[in-house]
């Protein structure tokens, strides 16, 4: 499916946009992030790296953003519409000023990585995120990307199971809709 590089930089396109966008959250209302909230949030929703203890506001702002666009890729491929899809991610590719790289990481062989017009936090998350969206809408793994089927939830995800059947973004949404399919058919008895 996707390789590893690829597959991680989706994981934080989701983490970024489940925690930095309001909507809903497994039955509940959940509202995103701001002020001196917003830089923890986006460092708790990235990676862990050993060279970041914080994240700068406008940086956080920014990756805020990018989650507000990244939202409207996953609602559009979830909708069916991937022309709008593309024209989203085409619109984070630019502003982003996303390019390919060749890195080298000690002991393993070159690798390619996304990079932004500059190296900063925030435009080089930004441009490996929307490189990987776009590496999957550009396949035919576009429908890998949803959002969450449950009522009162709008978290987003990608689905990595064989058959391509997820639906939930987590397991406890899964369960919520099971467990109010099963109390409707016992109360209908």
């Amino acid at each position: 499916m996707f390789d590893s590089h690829v597959a991680t930089l989706l994981d934080v396109a989701v983490s970024l946009v489940n925690a930095l966008t309001d909507g809903a959250q497994r039955g509940n209302p959940c509202t995103a992030p701001k002020g001196d909230q917003l830089p923890r949030a986006v460092h708790d929703a990235l990676p862990p790296s050993p060279d970041r203890t914080f994240v700068e506001l406008h940086h956080a702002q920014y990756l805020s953003h990018t989650a507000q666009q990244m939202r409207l890729v996953f609602a559009a491929v979830d909708s069916g519409d991937t022309n709008q899809a593309a024209e989203h991610v085409n619109t984070l590719l630019r502003t982003s000023g996303a390019r390919p790289q060749l890195d080298h990481v000690e002991g393993e062989p070159w690798q390619v990585h996304f990079h932004g017009a500059d190296d900063s936090l925030s435009v080089g998350w930004s441009a490996g995120c929307a490189t990987a969206l776009a590496l999957a809408i550009g396949s035919t793994l576009a429908g890998r990307l949803g959002v969450c089927a449950a009522p009162q939830c709008d978290r987003v995800y990608v689905d990595g199971s064989r058959n391509a059947v997820r639906n939930f973004c987590s397991h406890a949404c899964r369960n919520r809709v099971k467990a109010a399919a099963f109390r409707a058919r016992k109360a209908a008895q």
